[in-house]
């Protein structure tokens, strides 16, 4: 993209004239890692784009990561793509992000479906903590960033049973940045739309994990009643709801998009 360096995203055309969305993933993960239980079923309806969002797989090289930049580059890579507006759709980071790409871009944005996420994601005295440590974090990424990231990859695959499966995960991983990774979790962290949320005046629908223990089922909760007419959708599964076909997150999923077309046409 011009100014701004190579992104990968994955595209699914959909059928013609389809609606966009634009496929937003959570912290360490990469667009396909985040979206691939979802994408053949999306795309049998919409036009589906999918990001690596900064210092992730192969997103955007980066030495400072801020959400907001984030939310530029999505709509960047809709004016690279003829895109005039899209619905964003974030899981857990991607929360953030997609209503951040609101507030940034109102014009850009249709509706917003928020997966696994909440308005903020620490209580408030949490982020002094996080100044205090993840800065050191950063550095020691920077000092040896293949043994840090050789470190977060097995701990992502450690409870993974199948081989290949742990394989794909290490794959995709393999062009993040570490020390953006750290800046990314201080960034979310640190993020908070509690003041603001209520202002949001598109349609949304909040997919809500309901045995997620990451991000808790309370705020998700929260953050479906604190904007205005947003529909709730419930999928009975953890945090890693969107990479296991076992759980009803796809066809929730779907259903979401689906309110958020409709109410936006």
């Amino acid at each position: 993209m011009k100014g701004r360096g190579r992104i990968r995203l994955v595209e699914h055309k959909g059928p013609e004239g389809a609606p966009t969305l634009m496929l937003l993933h959570g912290l360490a993960a990469t667009g396909p890692l985040n979206w691939f239980t979802a994408f053949s079923d999306l795309a049998k309806r919409y036009h589906v784009v999918a990001v690596d969002h900064r210092g992730h797989g192969q997103g955007i090289p980066t030495r400072r990561f801020r959400l907001k930049d984030c939310a530029d580059d999505v709509v960047a890579v809709a004016d690279a793509l003829g895109i005039r507006e899209f619905i964003a759709v974030g899981y857990s980071m991607g929360g953030p992000i997609a209503k951040l790409c609101w507030s940034r871009h109102p014009e850009r944005v249709r509706g917003l479906v928020l997966c696994a996420t909440a308005r903020h994601f620490t209580p408030r005295q949490y982020p002094v903590l996080t100044r205090a440590i993840l800065p050191g974090a950063v550095i020691g990424a920077r000092v040896a960033p293949k043994l840090v990231l050789g470190q977060i990859i097995e701990g992502m695959v450690r409870d993974i049973p199948a081989p290949k499966v742990r394989d794909y995960v290490r794959k995709e991983m393999s062009g993040s940045d570490p020390a953006a990774l750290a800046q990314a979790t201080r960034a979310v962290l640190r993020f908070s739309s509690r003041n603001w949320a209520s202002n949001i005046a598109v349609p949304t629908a909040v997919v809500v994990t309901t045995l997620d223990k990451i991000v808790p089922t309370r705020r998700q909760y929260a953050l479906a009643a604190a904007i205005p007419g947003a529909k709730q959708f419930e999928v009975d599964g953890d945090h890693f709801a969107c990479a296991n076909k076992q759980t009803d997150f796809v066809p929730e999923l779907i259903a979401a998009c689906d309110h958020v077309n409709a109410a936006a046409a």
